[in-house]
């Protein structure tokens, strides 16, 4: 998180650098190739992030919510330019700080510098751990991986309350064919783990997700 390793004063010092910005559900933050001004950290909310492929569509990567940031690359090169655009699912609060706000904050105190090397070292292991998964785990597994990690972005583990997703949303953020998705969710449908509505999945047993994620307790 971004926030985390800081003391009480130099979050306070973060915060009233940061300008707060207010999107509307389904409005857009910035868009692939937009330059990069700045880093968002969400207050209040969820993102989905997409990539756009060679065909010229547009496919989920990830759900961000609170106390999730993204846009690093902003506060480091001013000249680079946005991988992927992010979009608003809901109403949606981040704090917004631009480089040359975060240039003010690390010359009045070097160990602001820490805040981006934690959130970039964090990124590092989660796009390495995604790398090893995705050429050692199969897609079954994967599947209910993200199950497992949507169920905590929207608060919902443990209850019967929906994730609001895509059965192609899921598909590609587990790095699988739609069809070995549809498949895992006809078995798990079957055997009494979740339900699915419209762009809805209910899970019904979250025990059985983690272990079907083969995640540790």
């Amino acid at each position: 998180m971004l926030l985390d390793g800081l003391s009480p004063q130099e979050r306070t010092e973060v915060r009233q650098q940061c300008r707060r910005r207010r999107f509307a559900a389904g409005e857009h933050l910035f868009h692939e190739g937009d330059i990069g001004d700045a880093l968002h950290y969400i207050d209040r909310g969820r993102v989905l992030i997409l990539a756009s492929t060679a065909a010229g569509e547009h496919v989920a990567l990830t759900v961000l919510g609170q106390g999730q940031s993204f846009g690093e690359q902003a506060l480091l090169d001013p000249r680079s330019r946005r991988t992927a655009t992010a979009r608003a699912l809901e109403p949606t609060e981040t704090l917004s700080l631009g480089r040359p706000d975060f240039e003010a904050l690390r010359r009045a105190n070097p160990q602001i510098e820490r805040m981006l090397t934690n959130v970039l070292a964090d990124q590092v292991r989660r796009l390495s751990a995604r790398l090893v998964e995705a050429l050692t785990e199969p897609a079954e597994v994967r599947v209910y991986r993200r199950l497992h990690e949507l169920g905590a972005v929207y608060q919902v583990t443990g209850t019967g309350e929906p994730i609001p997703l895509t059965q192609d949303q899921l598909a590609t953020m587990a790095g699988a064919r739609l069809r070995i998705v549809n498949k895992v969710l006809n078995e798990a449908r079957r055997d009494g783990v979740l339900a699915t509505r419209r762009r809805r999945i209910v899970i019904e047993d979250w025990d059985e997700v983690q272990r079907r994620a083969q995640l540790k307790n």
